[in-house]
């Protein structure tokens, strides 16, 4: 599998770091990270490529380069409102648009609570073309009792939707 995961905005980062580091190794991982997220130091997945997040002439950038899902994690309401719009200005929002235009996967992980009616809007306008919005919320059922099994019940299901395998969280029984 050949997946990109974009990284936008500094509120939860580290979520979006987890969601690579906890990837299988056999997946092929192309990482942007946007200019106003912090950097990020190391991933433990060896098969991660770097790209910087102004360069839309990138591999990454083309539909031929046949990625199988895109993600976005976090997803700021920039990213978000600028995806809904078909506004491509940077890698994160060329990565999205080329997923649309393929009918590939995307995955976007809004950050920000509450949501405005605006926020709500774009979302609905994505989800509508099929883009999966899947905010970081905690399922109650999981019975999580500390942050990092939350953060694996959240990871482990984004992985579910995207069809990659994983026992990272306790599954309803």
């Amino acid at each position: 599998m050949k997946l990109i995961v974009a990284i936008t905005g500094a509120s939860g980062i580290k979520l979006g770091k987890k969601f690579i580091d906890y990837l299988p190794k056999e997946i092929e991982v192309h990482v942007v990270v946007s200019d106003n997220a912090l950097t990020v130091e190391s991933f433990e997945n060896k098969q991660v490529t770097l790209h910087a997040h102004d360069n839309i002439a990138a591999s990454i950038s083309s539909g031929s380069f046949q990625v199988d899902a895109t993600v976005i994690i976090p997803c700021s309401m920039n990213t978000l409102a600028k995806v809904a719009c078909g506004i491509s200005d940077n890698l994160p929002t060329r990565v999205a648009a080329v997923a649309l235009k393929e009918q590939k996967k995307l995955l976007l992980a809004p950050r920000e609570l509450p949501f405005s009616a605006i926020a709500l809007e774009n979302m609905h306008k994505l989800a509508s073309l099929g883009v999966i919005i899947a905010p970081p919320v905690m399922g109650y059922y999981s019975e999580s009792s500390t942050l990092e099994e939350m953060e694996k019940f959240m990871i482990g299901k984004w992985y579910d939707v995207l069809g990659i395998e994983n026992n990272l969280y306790e599954r309803w029984k």
